[in-house]
């Protein structure tokens, strides 16, 4: 029987850039999974409290950035009495491998969660050469 694992936590990160924002608040960067197969790419990045109308996917000259803002909710006549999620951007950009059909690139948001389909292009996937004989 496999040893039972031990739960890992992670804390959002907030991003150390060069350059500068210009909306006020904190910038986190997203833990995404990246995996692959032999028809693409699959990219999933963890998001919560971001809602569809407030994330953007932008892809420009082979960059493919992500930006979700995160809006604390406001509810009428209510005090925050406690406030641990913090509010703030999910920013990060991924440079894209020729190999990827840039043009057939898919998003889903579900439940916090951004699932970007990265399909490859039709010369890069694997295929089996036919052999014939003479």
């Amino acid at each position: 029987m496999a040893e039972p694992r031990e739960l890992q936590t992670t804390n959002k990160q907030e991003v150390a850039e060069a350059t500068e924002h210009t909306r006020p608040g904190p910038v986190y960067k997203p833990p995404v999974d990246i995996f692959e197969s032999e028809s693409g790419i699959t990219l999933v990045a963890d998001m919560p409290g971001v809602r569809a109308d407030d994330l953007e996917v932008d892809l420009r000259e082979g960059v493919l950035s992500i930006t979700g803002r995160v809006v604390p909710p406001e509810g009428e006549g209510e005090t925050d009495v406690v406030r641990e999620y913090n509010h703030g951007t999910f920013y990060r950009q991924f440079s894209l491998a020729d190999t990827i059909d840039q043009s057939k690139i898919e998003a889903k948001l579900t439940s916090g969660v951004l699932t970007l389909e990265l399909p490859k292009a039709e010369a890069a996937k694997p295929r089996q050469i036919p052999v014939t004989t003479a």
